[in-house]
């Protein structure tokens, strides 16, 4: 019973109390268990308990059939799958996988795909067969390839074009890989091809009775240090928590449609065009566009008939540099922004110009949805929003002691005496890390922030980020967003670097926009610089600055401030900040 010994140290690590029965069908199937006092029944899985009601609905004439996924190649190609259509086509899918692949409950699946109809289905027939799914971006190189493979012990890998030759690569080196299934128009050797075993296999399938705490999901995860972690995600903590923030984040009805222009490998991507449109019966709008490009964004908006959009701050900064007044978007309603801090600047000029609010809403891979500005709560500029309802966000000392409002500290989420709906499993064979990640009783977010006395939060930067200059601790962020407010600038990072005199000093790496690429760097180094002064505490400007052409990024997208840092310190023959 050795399964059982392992959930019984995970309930004393997260506080949890021990259920008293279970049911030896599955390692992490149980029969019964409260988390705190958010009842959770013993089973549960999105694609039978809300996608196939859904369809039901359609079937019994309760629904309009209009789509639920409509998505658009830019090229003229077009699918739009409504419910019924979803769910026949996901039991096919779930019956590929435990047909002619040979995939049984637990194994798991890594999803290489870009923006294709195909990552939908595939991502719902793995919850229908109680597979384990392990999305990644087709950015992936040969050895991130080889890592993930490896370290997850993955058993099939469904991918495209895009990354095909990388895993072919890297494939014998990977003893527990046994299949690859091919999502394109060509054929490849030693890959089944997913569109003919999709066309021959039936449309119905038993889905597994998933229990709810039952792994559904691993998110590898890009810290600052170290190798990627696996992240394991629950059944529960995504599907039964997507149920119990859908009203409360975007508020959408079933007649709206949601483009949210995420990369498939980010948990928000799962979120926001998967689990919260299709618990609310609304559709999911996809467009491939393989690159970004403002213009096409533009002209999808002017042309079709989308509600809401959610896309990272970069995304609406680009907009804005386009000429907006030549487009018009008749339907669009909401925008929602995430994954970093939006500047207020951005969210006043984007009101000016559409007459729309951003509303901005913070999560990370290990909590997801933590807190949101919704359709009924204030706007205020530089706010993430007032965390969800069942989650107790606060912000805390080093001891894990809640700071009043308006006190900067580190963000964190109370998980004791009892772990709320929505919290991940935890890092997959890693319980130190994950004991470590515990103070007193909150799950640090690894963020720091301030709490207002109207519950609203701010982000300050990440608290393993923050640079310690001549005794001032100042986050990344705060200069960050100072330089952003100048129109010179598209994107900035803000990271440590080494001094003399004050032991570290701030250094911006800056990403100019075109128009400014001729002007003398010297000049307007000194006017961003005087720029920060005027805008926040003067002992925050960058004292030394380096123009670049792009800024190293994450997996997951995020701006890998740790690579800068590195870079810097090395320079001066010392090991990085820390």
């Amino acid at each position: 019973m050795l399964w059982l010994q392992k959930f019984q140290r995970l309930c004393i690590l997260w506080g949890t109390r021990i259920p008293k029965r279970t049911v030896h069908v599955h390692t992490r199937q149980l029969a019964s268990l409260q988390w705190g006092y958010q009842e959770v029944p013993p089973k549960f899985n999105f694609a039978s308990d809300v996608l196939d009601h859904w369809a039901d609905m359609e079937k019994a004439g309760k629904r309009h059939p209009g789509p639920a996924l409509w998505w658009v190649s830019g090229d003229g190609d077009e699918v739009k799958w409504n419910f019924s259509q979803l769910s026949e086509l996901s039991q096919q899918t779930a019956n590929v996988f435990s047909g002619p692949c040979g995939l049984q409950r637990g194994d798991r699946v890594a999803v290489v795909l870009p923006r294709v109809p195909e990552w939908w289905l595939v991502i719902l027939g793995c919850m229908r067969a109680g597979l384990v799914f392990i999305p990644g971006t087709i950015q992936l190189k040969p050895k991130d390839i080889l890592y993930r493979l490896q370290v997850s012990n993955t058993r099939a890998i469904v991918a495209g074009d895009e990354v095909a030759q990388a895993v072919d690569t890297v494939a014998p080196d990977c003893p527990a890989l046994k299949t690859k299934i091919l999502v394109s128009a060509k054929s490849r050797e030693g890959w089944l091809d997913f569109k003919t075993l999709l066309r021959e296999a039936s449309t119905t399938h038993r889905c597994v009775e998933t229990g709810s705490q039952e792994a559904a999901a691993i998110y590898f995860t890009s810290g600052t240090s170290g190798l990627p972690k696996m992240a394991e995600h629950s059944h529960s903590s995504l599907g039964i928590k997507a149920k119990m923030d859908a009203e409360t984040w975007t508020g959408l009805q079933a007649s709206e449609i949601m483009w949210a222009i995420l990369d498939t490998a980010w948990i928000l991507n799962f979120l926001a065009s998967l689990l919260e449109p299709w618990t609310l019966g609304a559709c999911t709008f996809i467009h491939l566009m393989p690159k970004f490009d403002p213009q096409v964004i533009l002209k999808v908006l002017s042309t079709y008939p989308i509600n809401s959009m959610l896309g990272a701050p970069l995304i609406y900064r680009m907009l804005l540099l386009q000429d907006l007044s030549s487009y018009k978007f008749p339907h669009l309603q909401h925008c929602f922004s995430g994954g970093e801090s939006l500047l207020p600047e951005t969210l006043e000029n984007w009101k000016a110009q559409t007459g729309l609010d951003i509303r901005e809403f913070y999560g990370q891979t290990e909590t997801g949805l933590t807190c949101r500005v919704s359709r009924t709560t204030k706007v205020k500029p530089g706010c993430m929003g007032t965390a969800i309802p069942h989650y107790d966000m606060q912000v805390i000392d080093d001891k894990g002691n809640v700071l009043p409002p308006g006190t900067e500290g580190d963000l964190g989420i109370r998980v004791k005496p009892s772990r709320p709906i929505g919290i991940f499993s935890g890092y997959v064979d890693n319980l130190e890390k994950t004991a470590a990640n515990i103070r007193g009783d909150f799950w640090l977010l690894g963020d720091q922030g301030i709490k207002d006395q109207d519950g609203y939060f701010y982000f300050m930067g990440r608290a393993d980020d923050i640079i310690n200059s001549s005794g001032y601790r100042i986050g990344p962020s705060e200069v960050e967003n100072a330089l952003m407010e100048h129109p010179a600038v598209v994107e900035a990072a803000a990271v440590s670097s080494p001094d003399p005199f004050r032991g570290e000093v701030v250094k911006a790496f800056v990403v100019l926009a075109p128009q400014f690429l001729s002007h003398d760097p010297d000049q307007l180094t000194k006017e961003l610089q005087q720029h920060v002064k005027l805008v926040t505490a003067p002992y925050k400007y960058p004292r030394k600055m380096e123009f670049v052409l792009h800024l190293p990024k994450t997996i997951t997208g995020k701006i890998n401030r740790a690579k800068l840092r590195d870079m810097e310190w090395k320079k001066s023959g010392q090991a990085g900040a820390q």
